[in-house]
């Protein structure tokens, strides 16, 4: 993969972004090892660099231990990683802090980042629960060459029935133990209800854990059957204006292989919802792969 690098960009997050929306970005490539950094501001480009990432590693999300990919310097880029199974074999078992319990994967991808916010934990879950900030999310689309909409509507749910729309969820909604649940209509895959939990929310540390409660389809042929694409959000706080974040997302060992295919269509998916929770435009970015 590639690596961008950016000096002495600031993250910084706008108050309508919203966090919910990495947390959706099925992605639709088979997972090739490598590791992809992509620029967080316009500014400041420097060449081309890659990252080594062990061959034995696997990946660690912060529970208790150093997570694996590390976290980059606080202005360097975010790093994003697709996986291989032939990384560690097929039967790769999730961490347990996951609580995923099923083994394996056909995409399996990791984004780690550092970033600026001085808002606090209530701005930061006020921006995870904004899902109707994701309608119009764009992406570089690699088939088409052009810049595409990802997200075509998202509705925050009163219960896992699709249709029943509500107002965005508030701070006061996602205390720790919450369970909340989502539409999303994808520009490829149409609409899929989501089940997102409040796994930890204090001062110091937000976790969100999601998944697809409905079968996602593709030309009406199902892809992902309920369950089957997860993802876990990992935000510690670091100190008074800075975050540490850590996403693991995964579709199941049974996915459609339809799922599987080009790697660059999954890296600039995770590009795009990572710009959008940094509150970057994506067309001042260049494509994360072309």
């Amino acid at each position: 993969m590639f690596i961008i690098g950016s000096v002495k960009c600031l993250l910084r997050f706008k108050s309508a972004v919203t966090f919910s929306a990495l947390i959706l970005a099925w992605p639709a490539v088979r997972p090739v090892s490598g590791v992809l950094r992509f620029q967080v501001c316009p500014s400041a480009q420097r060449s081309v660099l890659t990252v080594d990432v062990e061959p034995e590693s696997e990946p660690q999300p912060p529970c208790g231990q150093q997570p694996t990919p590390p976290y980059p310097r606080l202005d360097d880029s975010a790093v994003v990683k697709s996986w291989s199974e032939s990384e560690f074999g097929h039967d790769w078992r999730p961490p347990v802090c996951t609580g995923w319990t099923a083994a394996g994967f056909t995409t399996l991808v990791t984004t780690v980042a550092r970033f600026r916010d001085a808002s606090g934990e209530e701005s930061l879950l006020r921006r995870i629960g904004a899902i109707s900030e994701l309608a119009g999310m764009r992406y570089w689309s690699t088939t088409r060459k052009r810049w595409r909409t990802l997200v075509v509507d998202a509705y925050a749910l009163t219960g896992p029935e699709p249709g029943q729309h509500r107002k965005d969820f508030t701070p006061e909604e996602m205390k720790e133990g919450d369970v909340l649940y989502f539409e999303q209509v994808d520009n490829l895959s149409g609409k899929a209800v989501y089940r997102m939990r409040v796994l930890e929310a204090s001062p110091y540390r937000i976790v969100i854990g999601v998944e697809n409660v409905t079968t996602i389809r593709y030309f009406l042929m199902p892809i992902l059957r309920p369950g089957e694409i997860q993802s876990i959000y990992f935000l510690d706080r670091e100190s008074n204006d800075v975050w540490r974040y850590y996403s693991l997302v995964r579709t199941g060992r049974n996915a459609s292989r339809l799922v599987a295919g080009n790697a660059s269509s999954a890296v600039n998916r995770a590009a795009a919802f990572y710009r959008h929770f940094a509150g970057i435009p994506a067309d001042q970015e260049p494509p994360a792969a072309p």
